[in-house]
C-alpha cells in the first residue's frame, strides 16, 4: 500500500466532523453500505469517507461541551495528481456535517432551562482545508473546519450562533501536538490505527485524535435580545489560546470504484 493511499485515509475524523443520503446510481452493500452519501457522481471523486466522533468536547471560552452524541462527517477527497493538492468533497445532499446537539452541562448563567450546542459547517464543504501528509505524519494542521455554534433553548429564538458564514469559527486539527503559548497546556492528538480490507480497498482507522487550541471565538448573535447575556455567560469574545477542541473516533475510507461495484 503506498503513503499516499494510507494518507489518502486518515484524511477526516470528526471530530468531527465531520451527509446522509443516496450516492446516486445504487445504493452500496455489505461492508460498504455505510458510504451511502459518497458522492459518486462527482467524477472527481476518488475516495469515500465515513468519520464518526465518537467523545471528545469542544470548550469555548468558560464553558466545555462534552461530545455525548456522535458527530458524522461523509463525503469524499480528490487529489490533484499533478500538484498534489487535495479537496474535501461534502455527501451528495449538501450535509457534510451531522447536526448533533449537546447539552451544556449546567446551563448558562442567566438562562433558565437547558441549552444545546449543535455544531454546524460555516458554508460549503469545500471551505474545508485538508492536509493528509500532516495527519499521517502527526506534525502541522492536517484539518481546518470553518464552523459555527448554534445554541438552543426557547429563550434565545431559532438562530443564536457564534460565528456565521461570513465569519466563521475556524478550528485547525492536527494528530500531533499543538504550540505551547502563555496559560495554555499544549494538546497532542494520535493518529489512530489502521486495518484494512478487500485488497486495501476498504480501511477502518480507529482511536484517532484531532486537537487545537488556536482558533478564537466571537462574540454571539441573533440571540433574540439576548446576546449580552450569552457573552457574559460564555465570555465572548475569546481570544487564541482560549479555546480548545478535541475530536476522538473512527473514520472508514474506501476506493471509489469498490464503493460503485458494491451496488
Amino acid at each position: 500500500m503506498t503513503k499516499r493511499r494510507y494518507a489518502l485515509a486518515v484524511v477526516v475524523v470528526a471530530l468531527a466532523v465531520l451527509g446522509v443520503t443516496s450516492c446516486g446510481g445504487g445504493h452500496p452493500n455489505r461492508d460498504y453500505a455505510v458510504f451511502v452519501g459518497c458522492p459518486l457522481s462527482n467524477p472527481a471523486t476518488s475516495i469515500c469517507i465515513f468519520a464518526q466522533t465518537q467523545s471528545g468536547a469542544l470548550t469555548i471560552g468558560s464553558k466545555t461541551i462534552v461530545i455525548s452524541r456522535t458527530v458524522t462527517v461523509q463525503g469524499g477527497v480528490h487529489q490533484d495528481e499533478a500538484t498534489g493538492r487535495q479537496e474535501f468533497l461534502g455527501a451528495r445532499d449538501g450535509n457534510a456535517l451531522s447536526r448533533s446537539p449537546q447539552l451544556i452541562p449546567g446551563g448558562l448563567r442567566g438562562i433558565r432551562a437547558d441549552v444545546t450546542a449543535t455544531i454546524e459547517l460555516a458554508g460549503p464543504a469545500s471551505r474545508i482545508g485538508v492536509s493528509t501528509q500532516s495527519l499521517i505524519e502527526a506534525k502541522g494542521i492536517g484539518l481546518s473546519l470553518p464552523v459555527k455554534v448554534k445554541l438552543s433553548n426557547p429563550l434565545l429564538g431559532a438562530s443564536c450562533y457564534i460565528g456565521s458564514n461570513a465569519h466563521p469559527v475556524v478550528i485547525s486539527l492536527t494528530t500531533g501536538t499543538t504550540r505551547s503559548s502563555r496559560g495554555h497546556r499544549p494538546l497532542t492528538g494520535k493518529p489512530g490505527h489502521a486495518k484494512f480490507r478487500d485488497e486495501y480497498n476498504l480501511t477502518t482507522i480507529s482511536g484517532e485524535s484531532l486537537v487545537s487550541d488556536s482558533f478564537a471565538a466571537p462574540r454571539a448573535e441573533g440571540c433574540g435580545g439576548m446576546n449580552a447575556t450569552v457573552d457574559a455567560a460564555l465570555g465572548l469574545p475569546v481570544a487564541v489560546g482560549g479555546n480548545e477542541a478535541i475530536l476522538n473516533g473512527t473514520l472508514r475510507d474506501a476506493n471509489a470504484p469498490a464503493v460503485k461495484a458494491s451496488s
